[in-house]
């Protein structure tokens, strides 16, 4: 979503079915996030995830980029490498709209992208990238990275971290227990989980950040978008829980929760 430190457009205005309806009429496939622009924001860690991939490209020779989405990131990732990108570069989606998305963007620099299911293995050799790259992972495969990395290779990424906009998933799916609410994606279980596959951890950071829903329309589209924060989610379902969502914006102002994100820079190791 559009950067916190824009200044932020009035809310729209309309009745909850309206604002709904326009919420639920907006294309979902690939990470662009620009239709959230003036109706939600969401502050940026402080590392600057593809700014800093695409200094780690322009030391590799093979790249690998799993889980691209539209491939909008590596997209402005290889754009701004400096002197040159790498040799080799591929990524990996699983859903059939974002291929064809990311294929369209990416194809003109020069990568390959290759369907792939999320949960299945890594369909590359052994030791074929020098460097994986991935913003926002569903769940890293930490064994499947290990394998494809070549020794001395490096994973670099940002993960979505535990209870992510658990304030907003809580107000349509009520408190869960710890294991219902990402506690997987804790940064120790993450890094207990890259270090069992093998891998060393270089640098492993984490940090809460605001988020603001001007409207009932981008909470909506954000649900459905990013899938897996209320994985059953309509409008028809969750209309009661929308409905007080909506009525509370309209009198409070802005709806304020906080995502969580994780820099996880790890290296596979050379033989003894």
């Amino acid at each position: 979503m559009p950067d916190t430190h824009r200044t932020p457009a009035p809310a729209h205005r309309g009745t909850f079915d309206d604002l709904v309806a326009e919420g639920a009429a907006v294309p979902t496939a690939g990470w662009d996030f620009s239709w959230f622009e003036g109706r939600a924001t969401e502050a940026r860690p402080s590392w600057g995830y593809a700014t800093a991939m695409a200094a780690r490209l322009a030391g590799a020779t093979a790249a690998l980029d799993i889980q691209t989405g539209g491939g909008e990131v590596l997209d402005f990732a290889l754009a701004h490498v400096e002197p040159k990108a790498p040799v080799l570069a591929v990524a990996t989606e699983g859903w059939p709209p974002n291929v064809a998305k990311a294929t369209a963007l990416l194809r003109p620099r020069g990568v390959a992208v290759v369907a792939a299911p999320e949960d299945a293995p890594l369909p590359f050799a052994d030791e074929a990238f020098d460097l994986v790259t991935s913003r926002h992972p569903v769940s890293p495969d930490w064994p499947e990275i290990a394998r494809v990395l070549r020794p001395g290779g490096t994973y670099f990424a940002q993960h979505v971290g535990a209870r992510s906009a658990v304030e907003l998933v809580d107000h349509f799916l009520g408190p869960r227990p710890d294991e219902q609410s990402g506690a997987a994606r804790l940064p120790e279980r993450e890094r207990a989980g890259a270090e069992a596959a093998g891998l060393e951890i270089v640098d492993l950071r984490s940090e809460r950040l605001r988020m603001e829903f001007y409207d009932i329309a981008a909470v909506v589209h954000f649900l459905r978008k990013v899938v897996w924060m209320v994985p059953d989610f309509t409008v028809e379902k969750y209309e009661p829980q929308l409905r007080s969502l909506h009525e509370r914006i309209e009198a409070e102002g802005p709806f304020v929760a906080h995502s969580t994100r994780h820099l996880f820079d790890a290296r596979k190791p050379h033989p003894a």
